[in-house]
């Protein structure tokens, strides 16, 4: 069986991405690397729920709230062959909690030691490093006086966005997760938040998460990876909260006759609707 796991932070897009799949791989009209052959583990009313949320073009519930789904779908390549995904749609608080306190549960780590990796990043909500000298800097050209240095406790929360990715895949080539070399596809969704600086995927990381790229380059860890920007959405989605105003972009999105038409995957040199392409790249397909 291939499995392929998907992680990443809370609000990085993975449960957005799952249910964009669900329609995408059952849509015959949908141009796609894959298709569904059958449901193999999971819920299908769940499936169906957040395909739903996804094609009326609202926000998703979070996945803490609902808890986790294993999903297992038998798909297919365009010549039949057939591939098995095994899709744990796990909270994104259990892989920072990985980062926090060093511990994963069981089940997690069964999980994360058996198969390649589809890693989720948001393009949007990148913590960036602060540095005192920046803080004091900022203060002087605004007039103001110098800040005093911060006093707190170090909260692993607060870390950031580069320093959590590297860790978490330095854990995934350790024992007991590690299962040896294996395929890391990196996802940056929100594409169309960060498409407008005009830098492929690759260059985006190398700007924004500096660690991360030269973590890769050097490749100490033998990870055989790819990198995608990835908007599943589209644009910004409506709010479920019945008061809150609905947005332009997201009447636009449902008035279009094919769903799918929304999605967009880039990587280096290519761009299309079609965003089984990291799951069949991870596959081998």
């Amino acid at each position: 069986m291939t499995i392929a796991i998907v992680a990443g932070a809370p609000e990085s897009g993975k449960t957005t991405f799952l249910g964009a799949l669900w329609h995408v791989v059952n849509d015959a009209d949908a141009q796609s690397a894959l298709t569904i052959l059958r449901l193999g583990e999971g819920d299908r009313t769940h499936l169906n729920q957040i395909a739903n949320r996804w094609r009326q073009a609202l926000v998703q519930d979070r996945t803490a709230r609902v808890g986790m789904h294993l999903v297992s779908m038998e798909l297919q390549t365009s010549d039949r062959n057939p591939v098995t995904l095994v899709f744990p749609d796990v909270p994104g608080e259990e892989f920072q909690e990985m980062w926090n306190t060093r511990e994963c549960k069981p089940e997690l780590a069964k999980l994360l030691s058996s198969g390649n990796v589809l890693l989720f990043i948001h393009a949007d909500k990148i913590r960036k490093p602060r540095w005192i000298v920046d803080d004091i800097a900022d203060h002087e050209h605004a007039g103001l006086e110098r800040p005093d240095l911060p006093g707190e406790r170090w909260n692993p929360n607060d870390s950031p966005t580069q320093v959590v990715l590297v860790e978490l895949l330095q854990l995934l080539r350790t024992p007991p997760l590690d299962c040896g070399p294996r395929r890391l596809a990196i996802v940056l969704s929100a594409w169309d938040c960060a498409a407008g600086e005009g830098r492929s995927p690759r260059a985006y990381i190398s700007e924004h998460l500096p660690l991360l790229a030269q973590y890769l380059e050097v490749n100490a860890d033998a990870w055989t990876y790819h990198i995608y920007g990835l908007s599943a959405q589209g644009g910004e989605y409506d709010s479920t909260d019945p008061v809150a105003p609905p947005k332009p972009k997201a009447e636009e999105l449902r008035n279009l006759d094919r769903p799918s038409d929304r999605i967009r995957l880039v990587d280096e040199s290519t761009t299309s609707t079609d965003l089984t392409v990291p799951i069949a790249w991870l596959m081998h397909t």
